[in-house]
């Protein structure tokens, strides 16, 4: 397959499809709605200041069965919120929803699939593609920019312009997060391309 050319729908790589809106981007309020929280006490270094409760947070997103944790921490509503935010980040590169180009029949102009992913993307083409780490706007950066890489091929030349940034900060960003681009380069070798560097 040569470079610029989008993969048709049944020679893309399988991945996990879940219906719209994608779970990462959704609100706070939408998303404690999917999910179930366990506690427990977790063994490890900390000596007397360790394991005297169950701080230790482990979140699942119910619909999809996919699991986060945080025990690091001693206090239990630290350990729930980075356990959220790593669960929202697990979401956005293990399951894909459709992308923003399969609405065209020629992959090359972008048609609205998702009123409230295009709402969220208009959000994010406006932050430059630029978060901290504990941004929650990263997850959802991530989610929808992997389902048009998904769609591009692993491309991220074609999904630029409907991203209005760069082909080098899509990168930059995917390189922010090891599972992303272990993703995307996963995603270009099933299509016979070459991993990104």
């Amino acid at each position: 397959m040569t470079d610029a050319q989008w993969p048709a729908r049944d020679q893309r790589m399988p991945v996990t499809l879940v219906d719209s809106p994608h779970p990462a981007i959704l609100s706070d309020v939408e998303f404690d709605k999917r999910i179930e929280f366990r506690f427990q006490r977790r063994s490890g270094p900390g000596g007397q200041h360790r394991n005297k409760v169950s701080t230790g947070a482990f979140v699942i997103d119910v619909p999809t069965g996919v699991i986060a944790e945080a025990t690091e921490n001693r206090s239990q509503v630290k350990n729930r919120s980075e356990a959220t935010l790593r669960l929202r980040m697990t979401l956005a590169i293990a399951v894909r929803t459709i992308s923003l180009f399969d609405g065209s029949l020629e992959n090359s102009v972008p048609v609205s699939v998702c009123p409230i992913e295009n709402e969220v993307r208009q959000k994010l083409v406006k932050s430059k593609l630029k978060f901290s780490q504990t941004n929650p706007d990263r997850a959802a950066a991530l989610a929808l920019i992997l389902n048009d890489l998904h769609a591009a091929g692993g491309q991220p030349s074609l999904i630029a312009e409907a991203w209005k940034s760069t082909t080098s900060r899509i990168i930059t960003l995917l390189k922010s997060e090891t599972a992303a681009w272990i993703l995307v380069n996963e995603i270009r070798g099933h299509h016979g391309r070459l991993p990104l560097r």
